[in-house]
């Protein structure tokens, strides 16, 4: 079986936000197009960003797919790990707050960051409850 390579930015038990790897399968579909399980989802948003936008640190408030249509964005973490992704990149944004915690910007969260001079566009796909 084939799989599809999808990046995941997640909150760790250490509360530190990390990015891993993971496989999904691709069970479906045939030979010219596989497929994976349909992904029940909430609803999707776009946004446009123009070049020198960037955040602070801070934790995603919903889980949701990220998928940059153009531009570039990079995301960095509080060890320093930074990734870029350009148009057709993409990960899954998991990284909460853990339940119960108070956002503390020196331990909690990621930050973001448009690259190079053409504005940011992505697509926010956000997962069922």
């Amino acid at each position: 079986m084939t799989t599809f390579k999808n990046i995941v930015l997640y909150t760790d038990t250490d509360g530190l936000a990390k990015f891993r790897e993971e496989d999904i399968a691709l069970p479906d579909g045939s030979p010219k197009a596989l497929l994976s399980d349909l992904f029940p989802s909430n609803g999707f948003q776009v946004r446009k960003s123009p070049p020198g936008v960037s955040s602070d640190f801070h934790c995603t408030t919903t889980a949701q797919w990220l998928v940059v249509l153009s531009g570039q964005m990079e995301i960095g973490l509080r060890d320093g790990t930074a990734r870029i992704f350009k148009a057709g990149d993409h990960f899954f944004s998991n990284d909460l707050l853990p339940e119960g915690a108070a956002f503390d910007s020196a331990v909690h969260g990621h930050r973001s960051r448009v690259v190079g001079d053409t504005p940011l566009e992505t697509l926010f796909v956000r997962t069922a409850d």
